[in-house]
């Protein structure tokens, strides 16, 4: 099973503060494990612009302004730029499955300073990781719904509201679901 490009949407149930009412794209998944970014949940203390001073990576007058989110637990330090498929640095961008790029290298971050770069983009700190056969224990536990993102969902403006449109996009209304699992 290969889960690269999909959405995972965590159950009500979820025992993980971390990941409550999380939307995950996941950009790599294989035997080794999975890795994923949380892109319904902006990092309220940090701005485009104040990462950018903090580079030192001069904004032009056309700099572009992208919203930070917390993109997963493991290495919180570490920011990368998931985007449309429009943009590619050499060497620098990871394909994901479904017409995204992600990007880690500060020369996007420098493109976008100065107006350029991709047509849509989310920085994230961090990811969401998992070790090899743990994601597929989770979702036989019930923790997470898999489906293909819907077009607009990942760089929708309203991050709050992308747990329930994931889940309207898969027919299912959240006021329904319980917090429990069960199995028939």
């Amino acid at each position: 099973m290969d889960l690269g490009g999909s959405i995972l949407i965590s159950m009500p149930g979820m025992g993980d503060p971390r990941f409550e009412r999380s939307v995950i794209l996941i950009c790599a998944h294989s035997g080794e494990g999975a890795m994923g970014l949380i892109v319904n949940k902006p990092a309220p203390d940090l701005s485009f612009e104040g990462l950018l001073e903090h580079l030192e990576i001069p904004r032009g007058p056309e700099g572009r302004d992208i919203r930070v989110h917390f993109g997963g637990p493991v290495e919180r330090g570490r920011g990368f730029v998931l985007h449309s498929a429009d943009y590619r640095a050499v060497g620098g961008t990871m394909e994901v499955s479904g017409g995204y790029g992600m990007t880690a290298t500060l020369d996007i971050l420098q493109e976008m300073a100065q107006g350029g770069g991709p047509r849509e983009a989310l920085l994230a700190l961090g990811y969401a990781g998992w070790g090899p056969g743990q994601l597929e224990s989770e979702l036989a536990r019930n923790d997470w719904l898999t489906c293909k993102p819907q077009p607009g969902l990942v760089f929708a403006p309203d991050d709050g509201g992308k747990w329930g449109l994931a889940l309207r996009g898969m027919g299912i209304d959240p006021l329904v679901l319980s917090p429990s699992a069960g199995r028939a």
